[in-house]
């Protein structure tokens, strides 16, 4: 897993990266109530917009960590679904990502923050 000072974390599988917001920023933001994705099927650069978290009394935007293709937007999350975006609430690095995108360079996500480097950041 790896970090970015933006507070998302990004794991690879092959050039397949799946993305969501860490335990840190979910603690910050408090209770999130809705999360919107409308970049599916768009290619973005590293640090563009591709979607929005709501909590009780903010929202933020979500930001790429790397280039790359918006796959899917996790169903368990999504509001269209009538599910629970809750789901980030409670395991926010696991089952609360957010997107899977299609990596455009896969080497780009080795220079993003490791662990104890985004530990020193938040710390």
């Amino acid at each position: 897993m790896k970090y970015t000072k933006d507070h998302e974390w990004i794991t690879l599988d092959g050039d397949v990266a799946t993305v969501g917001i860490t335990d840190f920023a979910q603690g910050e933001l408090g209770e999130i109530v809705y999360v919107e994705v409308d970049t599916v099927g768009e290619s973005l650069e590293a640090g563009d917009v591709f979607g929005t978290v709501e909590a009780v009394k903010t929202t933020s935007d979500l930001f790429i960590p790397v280039a790359g293709e918006v796959l899917e937007f996790n169903a368990e999350i999504s509001e269209d679904d009538g599910d629970n975006p809750a789901i980030i609430n409670e395991d926010a690095e696991g089952a609360g990502w957010i997107v899977k995108i299609k990596v455009n360079d896969p080497a780009d996500v080795d220079a993003l923050m490791s662990k104890a480097d985004y530990e020193a950041l938040i710390g």
